[in-house]
């Protein structure tokens, strides 16, 4: 295949995939704008953003299946514009049930769109030219989540909340034209089609959804009762089945015998973390600013615009490193620095804005596609074929997966603290702590280390939503420390590459 074709048709796959990828947080800072629009009700927004993600998962492993009898550009053109179709139906929405409907049908279409195109650098690129592809397709997928709330702020405040989704439908229809005409693989093989495993897909949607719904619905009803215990039965019963059929049936979902490559094994589990951390810290720090430093879209935007910035600038470092070192130790490397990064957010106070924010999103931007880059070749370089889009799929599902946890598990810490840190925070200034009445924002020439006489209510009502707010900053704190010590662990897993071939 020509060159320039070969990257003209793999630019605008990259494009497609970044706006699916974007679509999954574009709504995160523009929430409030649709709540009042659609009149939703407030516990019910994340919906928006779970519905998306439940079709996604479900979708991803189907795209090891239709790679062959649709080619993989064929199956990325009709992907894409799915994808474009139901975009114009959320914007045109009127109300919660169809705008829930269509975000369903865009995550279904925009998960088929991520592993078509890291499955592309392998079918596109001859082996000893993937670097440069591996780390632009990085790049679109990475810097996707961290410009969503900045991407869908500025819409919505200088147009509307419309025009989150009808941004999509240029670009769209564009990159479906470019990758229709330069991305010419194969030939089509309809009559597989009727050898996709209808049944496998049917457990996998049960088990996938079901696990993303326990995730969105755990921390709201604190990991108990029978909502959770059947949305948890529905998911075990619907993994127990997934594995099975994949293992008996003969052209099975996804190959999970993938999985007994030591390096793929590896490979995954690291980007289990990666999506963890991101999705989790993209999750975390508009919250933060939000909700404690009281920021709107665009101010929430320009802040987190430093972590993309710090990845686009350190990209090409790690593409010049990735052909010349051992990528055991660039993956070492990337995931102590993401680590660095996420523990040294642990550390904020109520009054923390952009300059304390700003040198952790410089190291989790740099870590990036250090991450990236030795994980995606050490896990996909040895397949090729149907094998390799069966291991893409698996691949960025993992991902996807690391994300839907990181999130929950930020969501059940952001639930679940405060309440015992603002026990706490209350004990300390009764005690007469300057340390606590500092970190809550109170005048010191009361604390002086001796015990606090009886508390008026007028001050105690003052007081009061300080304590909440400086009990939150400790919840998110929390959060912080548990996804750096995750990715910290995840480091014994950087062994398992070993064989990986740095180019």
């Amino acid at each position: 295949m020509n060159p320039a074709a070969a990257w003209l048709g793999f630019l605008a796959m990259c494009v497609g995939m970044f706006m699916a990828i974007l679509d999954i947080q574009v709504v995160a800072s523009s929430l409030p704008a649709i709540r009042d629009a659609l009149a939703i009700p407030t516990d019910q927004l994340s919906w928006l953003q779970t519905a998306y993600l439940v079709a996604e998962v479900v979708a991803i492993p189907l795209t090891a299946r239709l790679t062959r009898p649709l080619t993989i550009g064929g199956l990325f053109v009709a992907a894409i514009l799915g994808f474009t179709a139901a975009s114009l139906g959320c914007a045109l929405s009127t109300g919660f049930g169809t705008l829930i409907g269509f975000r369903i049908v865009q995550g279904f279409f925009g998960g088929m769109v991520i592993p078509a195109v890291f499955t592309a650098v392998f079918v596109l690129f001859p082996a000893d030219r993937r670097v440069v592809p591996t780390t632009v397709a990085g790049v679109f997928a990475m810097l996707a989540p961290t410009l969503g709330p900045v991407v869908g702020g500025y819409l919505t405040e200088m147009l509307s909340w419309h025009w989150l989704f009808l941004v999509n439908l240029g670009p769209g229809l564009a990159a479906a034209a470019v990758a229709a005409g330069y991305v010419r693989i194969g030939r089509p093989e309809p009559r597989l089609l009727r050898r996709v495993d209808l049944a496998g897909l049917m457990f996998a949607a049960v088990f996938l959804a079901g696990l993303e719904l326990t995730l969105k619905q755990g921390p709201e009803r604190d990991w108990a009762g029978p909502v959770i215990w059947a949305l948890a039965t529905a998911c075990a019963a619907g993994a127990a089945a997934t594995v099975w059929r994949c293992l008996k049936y003969g052209e099975p979902l996804v190959d999970l015998r993938a999985f007994a490559d030591r390096r793929f094994a590896a490979g995954c589990a690291l980007s289990f973390v990666l999506g963890a951390g991101l999705y989790g810290s993209t999750y975390l720090l508009p919250l933060f600013l939000g909700f404690v430093r009281g920021h709107g879209p665009i101010a929430i935007g320009t802040t987190m615009m430093v972590t993309g910035a710090a990845q686009l600038l350190a990209a090409p470092v790690a593409a010049w490193a990735e052909r010349r070192c051992d990528p055991r130790w660039l993956a070492g490397f990337g995931y102590a620095l993401f680590a660095a990064g996420l523990a040294s957010n642990a550390f904020t106070t109520p009054a923390t804005d952009f300059d304390g924010l700003f040198w952790p999103q410089v190291l989790r931007g740099v870590a990036v596609m250090f991450c990236l880059l030795p994980t995606t070749a050490a896990a996909l370089e040895r397949f090729g074929g149907d094998a390799l889009a069966n291991a893409s799929a698996l691949f960025n599902l993992l991902r996807n997966l690391g994300g839907a946890v990181g999130i929950a598990v930020v969501d059940t810490i952001l639930t679940q603290r405060p309440a015992g840190h603002g026990a706490a925070l209350v004990e300390r200034l009764e005690a007469g702590s300057r340390d606590a009445a500092g970190f809550v924002g109170l005048p010191l020439d009361r604390f002086d280390g001796t015990p606090l006489g009886p508390i008026d209510d007028a001050t105690r009502a003052y007081v009061a939503p300080l304590v909440e707010r400086a009990a939150l900053v400790m919840a998110f704190n929390d959060a912080w420390w548990v996804l750096g010590v995750a990715f910290a662990v995840s480091l014994v897993l950087v062994a398992g590459m070993k064989g990986a071939q740095g180019r």
